[in-house]
């Protein structure tokens, strides 16, 4: 599935920091942590924000990479 914006949410914001959190649906952690996959969101995350991530196969914590891969995972 597509990356959808009303499933990403703040949790959390302080000093140019957000905590944010993306519920991926029916979608496993490895189809969310491709590059690009927030792309859409790019303009809404800053290099260094964390995001927790619900899958239907678990979760994750991932922090927001700077750079060609700012709207990526690492």
């Amino acid at each position: 599935m597509a990356f959808t914006v009303r499933n990403l949410s703040v949790l959390a914001y302080a000093n140019g920091f957000t905590l944010w959190h993306y519920k991926a649906g029916r979608d496993a952690l490895g189809a969310v942590a491709v590059d690009g996959f927030f792309a859409d969101a790019a303009d809404m995350l800053a290099a260094g924000d964390m995001m927790m991530i619900s899958a239907a196969d678990g979760g994750r914590i991932a922090a927001v990479c700077p750079g060609p891969r700012l709207a990526a995972l690492g």
